[in-house]
C-alpha cells in the first residue's frame, strides 16, 4: 500500500476523529476508495473501536431517485436509527461518475434533502469527517494526470496540521471581533455583512480534510451588495457559470448564471433559508493551487472567499444571534488574487490574496 495512503488514514482516525476504544465508527465510501477505508478499518481496530463499513453506489442512488414517486419521500428511519447509535461517522469520496445525478430532477433532490434533514442534524453533532481519496474519475475531472492528482490530493491532506492552525489563527484573531466584512473584486463583486456576535471557526481539518479555511456565519438579514462567484459549482449534479446573486436586507432579490440558471433558481427555492447566507469561508491552504471541480478542495483555495447559501452550522452562530436553517448548504467561490481586497470594520485585511499578517502585504 501506498505510505501516503497510511498517512491519510493516521490524519483521519487521529487528529480529525480522535477514535478512542469503544468508539461505533461508520466509515463509507466507494469501491475506488477501498485502499483508504481498509487503512481507516485497520487503526480503527488497532484503537479498540467498532465499525460498520458501507459502499456507496451513485448509479443505484440515482436509479431509486428517478423511478420514486416524490410523495413516497420520506424521512429514512434506517439511516436516522444508524445516525443516532453511531459515535463517528468517516466518509471518503472518490470514484464514480461526478455528474451520475445530473439528470434526476432537482425536486427530487430538493425533497429528500427536505425529508432527511434530521439526519444530517444527527450526524453533524457527532464526530465527523468528510475526506477524498484520489481517483482516475477525480484527476480527469480536475484535468490531471492520476499521478500529479494524488500528489496535489496528499500535499493538501498530509501535513502539519498544528502549523496550519496556527496560521490560520492570526486570521480568527482579526475577525474574532469584528463587526463588518466588505468583500469587493473587480466591478462585479461589492457585498457587505455583519457577523458581530458570532464565532470565528479555525478549519485546521477537524470535519473536513483537506482543511485549510476560516468560516464563520453571516448575521442573516445583514447582507448587502452584489457578488459574482466567478468559478464554477455543481448543483444536483449540474454545473452552474457565473452565479451572480444580488441581496437586499440578507435575502436573494435577484439572480442569474450564464449556465444552468434554473438549477440555480430550483436551489434558491428549496425553502426560505435558501435565500439567505449561512456560511463566510475564507480559504487559506496554498498546497490547494489548482481547480478540480471538488468544493471540499476548492473552497480551501488559497487566495478565494466562499460563501454558503442556506444552512449556517451551529457552532458559527453566537448565543444571542439568529441561525439561519436550511435543507440547502452550498458552497460557491470568488477568485480573491487579484484586483481584490477583504476589509474588516473598513480596514483592509486581505489585498490580492495576501493578509495583513504575511510578507507583501500592500496597505
Amino acid at each position: 500500500m501506498d505510505p501516503r495512503i497510511r498517512e491519510h488514514a493516521e490524519v483521519l482516525v487521529d487528529h480529525c476523529t480522535d477514535i478512542e476504544r469503544g468508539d461505533d465508527v461508520i466509515v463509507s465510501g466507494s469501491p475506488e476508495s477501498e485502499d483508504l477505508l481498509v487503512a481507516v478499518n485497520e487503526l480503527c481496530a488497532e484503537r479498540g473501536a467498532t465499525t460498520v463499513v458501507t459502499m456507496g453506489s451513485a448509479r443505484a442512488s440515482r436509479a431509486y431517485d428517478r423511478a420514486v414517486d416524490p410523495d413516497d419521500i420520506e424521512l429514512n428511519g434506517m439511516s436516522l436509527a444508524r445516525a443516532e447509535a453511531a459515535d463517528v461517522f468517516i466518509n471518503v469520496r472518490g470514484g464514480g461518475n461526478m455528474l451520475e445525478s445530473s439528470d434526476v430532477p432537482p425536486e427530487i433532490q430538493q425533497a429528500k434533502s427536505a425529508a432527511n434533514k434530521p439526519v444530517s442534524d444527527e450526524v453533524m453533532s457527532k464526530r465527523w469527517n468528510l475526506t477524498q481519496f484520489p481517483t482516475e474519475t477525480g484527476a480527469q475531472k480536475a484535468e490531471m494526470s492520476t499521478a500529479a492528482y494524488e500528489e496535489f490530493v496528499w500535499s493538501a491532506v498530509n501535513k502539519d496540521w498544528d502549523a496550519v492552525r496556527e496560521h490560520q489563527s492570526q486570521l480568527v484573531d482579526i475577525l474574532d471581533d469584528a463587526d463588518e466584512v466588505r468583500i469587493r473584486s473587480g466591478d462585479t463583486t461589492d457585498v457587505t455583512m455583519s457577523v458581530a456576535g458570532n464565532v470565528v471557526e479555525n478549519d485546521y481539518g477537524e470535519h473536513n480534510m483537506p482543511g485549510g479555511e476560516v468560516f464563520t456565519a453571516p448575521v442573516p438579514d445583514s447582507v448587502e451588495g452584489e457578488v459574482l462567484f466567478d468559478k464554477p459549482v455543481l448543483v444536483q449534479g449540474r454545473e452552474v457559470l457565473d452565479a451572480r446573486l444580488v441581496f437586499e436586507g440578507g435575502e436573494v432579490v435577484e439572480h442569474s448564471a450564464s449556465k444552468n440558471e434554473a438549477v440555480l433558481t430550483s436551489l434558491l427555492d428549496t425553502d426560505e433559508g435558501a435565500r439567505r447566507l449561512g456560511e463566510l469561508g475564507i480559504g487559506m491552504n496554498r498546497d490547494i493551487d489548482e481547480f478540480t471541480y471538488n468544493m471540499l478542495f476548492d473552497e480551501k483555495t488559497g487566495d478565494t472567499v466562499h460563501m454558503a447559501i442556506g444552512m449556517a452550522y451551529e457552532d458559527t452562530v453566537g448565543a444571542d444571534n439568529e441561525r439561519n436553517d436550511s435543507a440547502v448548504h452550498t458552497d460557491m467561490i470568488v477568485d480573491m488574487s487579484e484586483d481584490s481586497v477583504i476589509e474588516v470594520d473598513g480596514e483592509a485585511v486581505q489585498r490580492n490574496g495576501t493578509f495583513v499578517f504575511e510578507e507583501g502585504f500592500e496597505a
